[in-house]
């Protein structure tokens, strides 16, 4: 029985993968405090885990997305400098609610860049978890038009990177990396990621610390209510465009021309989004939050954003979907799901609502999109789950301890 240390930016796309885990831990006997913001107590503590809330944490460290119609370059440089400016403050913030603690190792999501350094300065087993997978490299081939060479050289960020790297160094004897793009994709000691080697596009970009778990099919018994008995007997197309990078409001209106006069009743999710000056067709559904895991039991067909968790539901659930990315690591998750003919990526900046219906009827009604939806399914079952990682975390803590 062990006590772990965990630490995660306060987002639900990497929150939310890590909840399976901890419940799967804890099972095991584990005892972990989790530390997060304060509007993910609920859903941490219900897996199992002790809630701390940070004390100190910036806006730049909070999981807010920037303006997906902004330079993504020159915004992602902003938030990782406020973060390096911030370090001192939110390295202490962690050590000094633990001061009377101890820790046998550290579980940390890659987007929290302080999350190893903590590991290093406890001289803990680390473990980071990948809820964005895709290498730097990958997400940069995707993003190439927003990523300007001039904002790469220019920005302060790299200033500030090399006097955070100094003083960390001085102060705690830990090591930042040197690679700007690389603070959001720090290793640990083993390394989760939530799919399955056949899903990534490049397997040789991971060496042998990672493990390939499949993705974070969790249920987080969320007690959302919801009208199921008008889903029943009906074709249903869920839309989701996720918790962040969701405001356009000119893609829901695509939505409601898309679908408002077909016969199908459609479960659309709108995330702290003010629709109040569109006209909702009666047949949407529309809601915050939605208990998806419950929803894709009766989804015919979706619509995504092609985030990590939402992808890998509907793969993993063999549900035809189109996919429409916005920003992050959204273009990757889109264009490996097409490249394997398991669904159809469409432009957000050219799409009509003709485009729509007929990618929404395509993949429905192709058996390809069937066959293959099926290849990464089975492929994502057969990757191990958490309790694949759980093995794999006990047996890195067990080797390291008998190496003390």
């Amino acid at each position: 029985m062990s006590n772990v240390l965990f630490l995660s930016v306060p987002a639900h796309g990497h929150v939310n993968p890590t909840l399976g885990l901890v419940h799967e831990l804890t099972k095991r006997g584990e005892r972990i405090t989790y530390f997060c913001s304060e509007d993910f107590r609920e859903k941490i503590e219900r897996s199992g885990a002790e809630f701390i809330s940070y004390k100190n944490l910036p806006d730049s460290a909070k999981g807010n997305a920037p303006d997906p119609q902004g330079n993504l370059a020159s915004m992602l440089f902003d938030r990782i400098d406020g973060i390096l400016k911030r370090s001192d403050s939110m390295i202490s913030d962690v050590l000094d609610q633990i001061k009377d603690r101890t820790f046998d190792y550290v579980i940390y999501t890659s987007m929290y860049p302080l999350g190893n350094i903590i590991a290093q300065i406890l001289k803990l087993p680390s473990i980071a978890s990948f809820a964005v997978f895709a290498t730097p490299k990958e997400l940069m081939e995707k993003h190439h038009h927003s990523f300007n060479p001039e904002d790469l050289r220019n920005h302060p960020v790299h200033t500030t990177l090399k006097e955070t790297r100094e003083h960390i160094k001085r102060q705690y004897n830990a090591e930042l990396p040197e690679d700007l793009m690389q603070l959001f994709f720090i290793k640990g000691d083993l390394n989760i990621a939530y799919t399955s080697k056949y899903f990534v596009s490049h397997a040789e970009y991971y060496d042998d610390s990672f493990i390939f778990i499949g993705p974070p099919i969790y249920d987080r018994k969320e007690n959302l209510e919801f009208p199921f008995e008008r889903l029943k007997g009906r074709k249903v197309i869920y839309i989701s465009l996720g918790t962040v990078f969701n405001s356009d409001l000119k893609l829901y209106e695509i939505f409601f021309k898309s679908f408002g006069d077909t016969d199908a009743v459609v479960v659309l999710t709108a995330y702290k989004v003010d629709l109040s000056s569109l006209t909702i067709p009666d047949n949407f559904i529309v809601r915050s939050f939605v208990p998806q895991s419950e929803i894709l039991r009766y989804t015919d067909v979706a619509v995504t954003h092609a985030g990590m968790n939402s992808t890998s539901d509907l793969l993993y659930a063999q549900i035809p979907f189109v996919a429409i990315p916005i920003s992050a690591d959204q273009p990757y998750m889109a264009g490996r799901a097409e490249e394997l003919g398991a669904a159809i990526a469409l432009d957000k900046d050219t799409l009509t609502p003709e485009l729509l219906k007929d990618a929404v009827d395509k993949v429905s009604s192709d058996p390809g999109y069937a066959e293959n939806l099926k290849k990464i399914s089975d492929s994502f079952k057969a990757a191990g789950g958490y309790p694949k990682a759980a093995d794999a975390i006990f047996r890195l803590v067990d080797k390291q301890q008998l190496q003390k």
